[in-house]
């Protein structure tokens, strides 16, 4: 059984978006899906309720965040495989089976992410380096320049994104595994309200001597900061807490540090 979780927030039309993906071309294994919806006030909850009565909605209460939202819905499930998926996205035919059989194909990975691209068809960089400084300083600079269309970022992430690898990490926007290695990884890690919970959680299971794929054979496409739109002083703030609780987790001698550079930039 394949549980694929979405974390909804505001995000109607996005999520109607991603749920028709799913049901025009279903995985062929079988599967549930469940929304776990974090207090939506745009009419998220009843639009799934009435176009998709299969799925599965969550009621959160509050607005608790992606990971606690998503622990929802992995507690409420039982699936051999566990899907995150972001409501902003759209699942082209076969991609789930692909990457299914990708982590069936290496005993030794946990966790696999596809390829990524956006409306336009242009790749993101949706993986990366455990995060440091420098790895922090490289990946935003390779991912503002391609967002900015900048010819030799988006010549370098085309490339790095056209061949297999095993990063550190993948993006939590789409990420499958295996549900035994999540839940000896403690499910994800519910200090992160929103951002770099994907990075903790492989950092968890890579800590366990399993494996991140990257596979770029199999493709999504993400509608990005839909879910947020609204709310961006909040996001960038999250952003920052988020940040923030990595460091003191990871890398608590520069903890104080990043704290100090937050108060300057204005943050928490």
């Amino acid at each position: 059984m394949l549980d694929i979780v979405i974390v909804s927030y505001n995000c109607r039309e996005p999520l109607r978006g991603c749920l028709a993906s799913l049901s025009a071309a279903p995985p062929t294994r079988p599967h549930r899906i469940v929304v776990v919806d974090n207090a939506s006030t745009d009419g998220t909850v009843a639009s799934v309720r009435a176009e998709w009565p299969e799925v599965q909605v969550i009621e959160a209460g509050g607005n608790r965040g992606f990971s606690a939202a998503n622990n929802l819905g992995i507690r409420a499930t039982s699936g051999e495989w566990v899907l995150l998926l972001n409501p902003d996205t759209t699942v082209p035919a076969g991609a789930i089976d692909g990457l299914v059989a990708a982590l069936e194909q290496v005993p030794e990975a946990a966790i696999a992410g596809p390829r990524i691209i956006d409306g336009n068809g242009r790749p993101e960089l949706s993986f990366g380096a455990m995060l440091s400084p420098l790895a922090e300083l490289r990946q935003k600079l390779l991912v503002k320049g391609n967002d900015r269309r900048a010819a030799l970022m988006t010549r370098v992430v085309a490339r790095m994104t056209s061949r297999a690898r095993r990063p550190d990490w993948v993006s939590g926007a789409c990420l499958l595994i295996r549900r035994g290695d999540l839940e000896r990884a403690g499910l994800l890690d519910e200090r992160y309200f929103m951002y770099t919970e994907d990075v903790d959680l492989c950092a968890a299971v890579r800590a366990r001597g399993r494996a991140v794929l990257f596979v770029p054979e199999v493709t999504i496409v993400h509608l990005r900061g839909r879910s947020a739109a609204t709310a961006s002083v909040a996001t960038r703030a999250a952003y920052q807490r988020s940040h923030l609780a990595f460091y003191e987790k990871h890398h608590p001698r520069l903890a104080p540090l990043f704290r100090v550079y937050l108060r300057v930039r204005g943050g928490p």
